[in-house]
């Protein structure tokens, strides 16, 4: 028996072309690129299409862009396997913005409440500050209190870096002002970490700094009223999962600011015996990083027509268990 769980990917996994094979192929998935460019009165998927990409990797763009190829492959599998997402697996998680794809998925909010949320939410972080203030690096084959201690010893009172995001795999990305980046990459090899590089993202994610995003988060999602979950999505404040759809708001608001637990969250599935993980979406980002630290788990990407017809190939050949979690 086959215990599954759905992970989306966050922001950095979008390219242009993206979800222009999947709406080729099945009137579902365009008909999720046309509800998104109706809510955001833009026409986001020919941007997804035909580029161009300096404009599809803002984070107004990529954040809903993300979210509707997720979506999108999530109805093709629905209709293709003749199966609920509930059917199919027994937890789902969300790298980031991709937790917003995971409580689409599970039914949380619907795709036009999702959309416009993501949309506040890009706008909103990438506003927080001044462009060029802050920014974020990633430290390679290090752990999480050495990206601790090189952060402490980098920030000064009035320039802070902090960890973003505990991805796993020896893999921690940083995030705060821009010269306490540039000391951190100083610290970094005096610490013995052989690799830190910056990455190109416009603000801070995940940082105190984002303060002023979380506050229009906060005022966004009060307009909204979560629905019912149909699986267990796991938060990225508490790498734990839900218990009630009334938690929502104030985690997503905290997610902001505070780190997105990736590491603790794949121990956690990996502790409840999932088996089969499936990234939902563009890139592979996730996937990649999984079958660096779970070589006994089967890992599958699912964003293109191909890769449906392996899911659903393979499905038909699994007996699908769900489990608590």
């Amino acid at each position: 028996m086959a215990i599954c769980a759905l992970l989306f990917p966050g922001q950095g996994s979008q390219f242009v072309g993206m979800g222009k094979e999947l709406a080729a192929a099945f009137p579902i998935a365009k008909e999720v690129f046309e509800v998104v460019d109706e809510t955001l009165k833009q026409p986001l998927s020919r941007l997804m299409m035909e580029g161009p990409e300096d404009e599809l990797t803002l984070t107004r763009n990529a954040q809903p862009a993300l979210m509707a190829h997720s979506m999108a492959v999530i109805q093709v599998l629905e209709k293709e396997t003749n199966l609920k997402i509930s059917d199919l697996a027994s937890v789902a998680a969300g790298h980031s913005l991709g937790e917003y794809s995971a409580l689409a998925a599970s039914g949380v909010f619907d795709l036009p409440t999702t959309t416009s949320l993501l949309r506040i939410r890009g706008d909103s972080m990438q506003n927080a500050l001044p462009l060029g203030t802050g920014g974020m690096a990633a430290l390679l084959n290090t752990n999480l209190d050495q990206a601790k201690e090189i952060c402490e010893a980098a920030s000064l009172d009035n320039s802070i870096v902090t960890v973003a995001n505990d991805n796993g795999a020896g893999q921690v990305v940083i995030s705060g002002h821009m010269d306490a980046i540039d000391r951190a990459l100083v610290i970094a090899p005096e610490k013995g970490i052989r690799r830190a590089v910056k990455l190109m993202v416009s603000a801070p994610f995940h940082s105190p700094l984002m303060m002023p995003a979380a506050k229009k988060m906060e005022e966004a999602l009060k307009a909204v009223k979560p629905l019912t979950f149909t699986i267990p999505v796991i938060a990225n404040v508490t790498a734990r999962p839900y218990t009630d759809e009334n938690q929502v708001s104030e985690s997503l608001v905290k997610q902001v600011t505070a780190p997105v637990r990736w590491a603790e969250t794949m121990q956690f599935m990996f502790d409840n015996e999932i088996e089969y993980f499936f990234e939902i979406g563009a890139g592979k980002v996730i996937s990649n990083l999984l079958k660096r630290t779970a070589k006994d788990r089967q890992v599958f990407s699912i964003g293109e027509p191909a890769d449906i017809d392996s899911f659903v190939k393979l499905v038909s050949g699994l007996k699908i268990e769900k489990k608590g979690v």
